[in-house]
């Protein structure tokens, strides 16, 4: 009786992670949707604009601040790619926006399709970090590992109570 609670709460543990993952993905499809139609929509003035709005009071605090620095250095080649940019945004965000409403309402077909599409997402991030390091990068990549880990657990336990309950 012990073992079963125990496998039971492990079992709620888990899906709880899983429910976590799927929500983190969820709000950074939102993010990557807004912020590619709000780079589509915008001019390059109010681009820059919003960028210098954002890093203005870092940069006065900290002049030499690494990442308000980058962002205003940038800004002239976010200007330059916006739409390849807000078009791989946007695509991302949906995907993965479509992806989290299958999974959110345990649609069984969005459970591979998942797995591939964050994979192959995972392996991309991984090819950049290849060929330029950035920490915040590989955060978000073990991130995504994780969450297809869970992805992957959750399928073969939904699988297994659809098998038992036929």
């Amino acid at each position: 009786m012990k073992d079963n609670r125990q496998t039971q709460s492990g079992r709620r543990t888990f899906h709880r992670l899983f429910e976590l993952g799927v929500l983190a993905k969820g709000v950074d499809g939102a993010f990557e949707l807004f912020g590619g139609l709000l780079l589509l929509l915008l001019s390059p003035a109010a681009i820059t604009g919003t960028i210098f709005l954002f890093v203005q009071g870092e940069l006065k605090e900290d002049p030499t601040d690494l990442v308000a620095n980058l962002l205003v250095r940038n800004a002239g080649t976010v200007i330059q790619t916006r739409v390849p940019a807000s078009v791989f945004l946007i695509v991302h965000g949906v995907v993965k926006l479509a992806l989290v409403g299958g999974l959110a309402t345990n649609k069984l077909w969005s459970y591979p399709a998942a797995i591939v599409v964050f994979t192959g997402f995972t392996i991309y991030q991984v090819y950049q970090l290849s060929h330029q390091y950035s920490l915040f990068l590989e955060i978000v990549t073990v991130l995504d590992i994780v969450i297809v880990l869970l992805v992957v657990a959750e399928y073969r336990h939904v699988r297994l109570l659809k098998r038992r309950n036929s």
